[in-house]
C-alpha cells in the first residue's frame, strides 16, 4: 500500500494521512481502497480531495466497505474512493 494525504473538499484543509491503493485509473474513472491512519470520522458520500503518493490528486467520494475493519485499540475503516475526471499533477 502506498501513503497519500486526505484533504476537506471544501476548505482544502488536512483530514489525515491515508494508505491506499489504486486499484483503477482509465477513462471512465478512478478508484481503489484506502485506510486512515489515525481515527477520524468520514461520512460516507461525502466529497474529499486525495493526494497520491505519486504528486497526482483528485476529487473522490468515499465509502466504507461493509465488515472490513483493521484490527487495533480505535477502528481504522476500509474505505473505497471513487473519483471521476482524471488525476492532476500537483
Amino acid at each position: 500500500m502506498a501513503t497519500g494525504h486526505l484533504y476537506n473538499a471544501t476548505d482544502g484543509n488536512l483530514i489525515v494521512e491515508v494508505n491506499y491503493r489504486l486499484i483503477a485509473d482509465n477513462d471512465n474513472g478512478w478508484w481503489g481502497e484506502l485506510t486512515l491512519s489515525d481515527y477520524k470520522r468520514i461520512k460516507d458520500g461525502d466529497s474529499y480531495l486525495i493526494l497520491l503518493n505519486d504528486g497526482r490528486k483528485g476529487r473522490c467520494f468515499l465509502r466504507k466497505k461493509v465488515n472490513r475493519a483493521v484490527q487495533g485499540l480505535s477502528p481504522l475503516y476500509c474505505y473505497i474512493f471513487n473519483g471521476n475526471g482524471d488525476l492532476k499533477d500537483s
